[in-house]
């Protein structure tokens, strides 16, 4: 009888390793309806590197991240709320996190306000070292609206 609930136990142990090692890894949220309009013209930032993106941001403005989540870039890996995830540079301010591409709409010349979204419309926001972007949040708001992200749909706006 030990016998059988020994064998029985493992079975469950090994059955619940296994499935702890299936858990997905962390995405990022994304809109139920996207946050683009796809006909309006789109670019990135040729020059936003991951070098100029690295250290700590507070989302200020967002879609998909909330606004006061924080986000630290450091090497190959950005941190959102506590989840790290993978980040790639994939060259002219477009990246990939945890297997979406993301592109860098508006990094300001000093590297202190960045806007960024998927062209898909799935996700945007605007992100500040501060917190506190002053007039650098009306400059990424003009160009998210440019890009056609509806503004109306951020939160912290």
């Amino acid at each position: 009888m030990r016998t059988i609930k020994a064998a029985v136990g493992g079975a469950f142990l090994l059955a619940c390793l296994g499935l702890a090692g299936c858990a997905p890894s962390p995405e990022l949220p994304r809109a139920a309806i996207p946050l683009r309009n796809p006909t309006a013209p789109v670019a990135s930032q040729a020059n936003a590197t991951l070098e100029r993106l690295q250290g700590r941001w507070v989302v200020v403005q967002g879609a998909g991240l909330t606004p006061g989540a924080a986000l630290a870039f450091d090497g190959d890996r950005v941190t959102i709320d506590g989840a790290a995830l993978p980040v790639r540079d994939l060259s002219n301010g477009r990246f990939g996190i945890a297997g979406d591409e993301l592109w860098v709409h508006w990094l300001d010349a000093d590297d202190r306000t960045a806007a960024i979204g998927d062209p898909g419309g799935a996700r945007v926001w605007i992100m500040d070292r501060t917190g506190a972007p002053r007039e650098r949040l009306d400059a990424a708001r003009e160009i998210l609206d440019w890009y056609g992200y509806d503004l109306g749909r951020l939160a912290g706006g």
